[in-house]
């Protein structure tokens, strides 16, 4: 015969409280289960978190742009030597993993290991040297990164000097600089120093290849001509365009014809402002936080113009600043290529102040340069 257990009564406010907790951990389950399966569906099918990889749309993006300047194959800027003044970079990223520096300078605060506080200098560098999810212009240059910017996008003209002297000094190749183009950059503040457009004479007076953004005051408020020190005849000044191909409506003009105030003698061929357009709207970038986005303004621009450059001496190494045959010369030779090479708008005739001579086409300047 078996003997019957006696039933235990349980406490009721017990049995309330194991009864909330079950529904607490059943909502919970439910959260984390839906939570699980958008995360995995966002990673097979594309549309993927930030901090996994960027959008889709943001992949689509940059392949759009780098056919829209024929971006070659077999070319990487391998051996050239690149110099990004700007706020920084931030190398903690996935598209830049396992990336070394070859130098790094903090004109501002004099930190020895790179960082951006700002994340402009890491999304320029990004157009550059990114080898992950999005691809650099040319993902083997040496890099050498000045940061002369502070937190806030403001900073001062010698700093910015003393970051191009301090490029002129590692003996590179291209200095490339996006002040100008940045969308939250202030203006630099003057104290009597040593001006930018000092630096970038002897820069270029040594043969080093000089490309700045035009500026993004392009409209109503613009002021009339480039943005310094895009306006400096040596320097290749860069404008913007969209995925179309059309001119960016931000790109500043050039004033070309000369004025009293001012005073400015008329611009000659290929000398006239801005020389070449390129990406400018809705560029996908690195993030200084390990992310991914798009940015706007011939900042952007400027360095699809600087990666067209590097691979252009990885091929004739004979035209870098530490070949047998650059001088001064030898950037007017490259602007005169580029001036013949890019392709302008349908009706263009000449030079277009907001366009330039035209869009960038990068296979086409390497093709030139073959055949010269």
């Amino acid at each position: 015969m078996e003997e019957s257990i006696p039933e235990v009564a349980m406490n009721p406010q017990l049995e309330n409280d194991l009864l909330i907790v079950r529904k607490i951990v059943s909502i919970g389950t439910g959260i984390m289960l839906i939570l699980l399966a958008g995360f995995l569906y966002s990673v097979i099918v594309g549309d993927s978190l930030s901090f996994v990889k960027p959008r889709d749309a943001l992949i689509d993006s940059e392949d759009a742009y780098q056919d829209l300047i024929r971006m070659p194959s077999g070319l990487t800027g391998k051996g050239v030597k690149v110099c990004v003044v700007d706020t920084g970079i931030e190398l903690d990223h996935p598209d830049l993993e396992g990336y070394e520096l070859k130098g790094w300078t903090d004109v501002v605060q004099g930190k020895t290991n790179p960082y951006d506080d700002n994340g402009h200098g890491t999304n320029m560098a990004g157009i550059l040297i990114a080898d992950g999810w999005l691809d650099g212009i040319a993902p083997d240059v040496d890099l050498y990164v000045a940061k002369v910017m502070q937190e806030n996008g403001s900073g001062y003209e010698e700093d910015v000097a003393a970051g191009i002297d301090w490029c002129i000094n590692m003996n590179t190749n291209i200095i490339s600089l996006s002040l100008g183009g940045a969308p939250d950059i202030l203006p630099f503040l003057n104290s009597g120093g040593r001006t930018i457009e000092d630096a970038v004479a002897d820069a270029t007076t040594r043969g080093i290849f000089v490309v700045a953004a035009a500026g993004n005051d392009g409209g109503e408020d613009d002021d009339g001509d480039v943005a310094s020190p895009g306006g400096e005849r040596r320097v290749i000044c860069v404008g913007g365009v969209t995925q179309s191909g059309g001119p960016w409506a931000k790109s500043s003009i050039g004033n070309n014809g000369g004025s009293l105030f001012p005073f400015q003698l008329p611009r000659n061929d290929p000398d006239k402002k801005p020389e070449v357009v390129a990406p400018a709207k809705e560029v996908p970038v690195l993030n200084n936080k390990g992310t991914w986005s798009s940015s706007s303004g011939t900042s952007a621009a400027t360095v699809f113009v600087t990666g067209a450059i590097a691979l252009l001496l990885e091929q004739n190494p004979e035209l870098a600043s530490n070949g047998t045959s650059s001088d001064v010369s030898t950037i007017d030779q490259v602007k005169d290529w580029l001036m013949q090479t890019v392709s302008p708008q349908e009706s263009q005739s000449g030079h277009d102040n907001k366009y330039g001579y035209g869009l960038l086409d990068i296979q086409a300047l390497l093709d030139k340069a073959i055949e010269s």
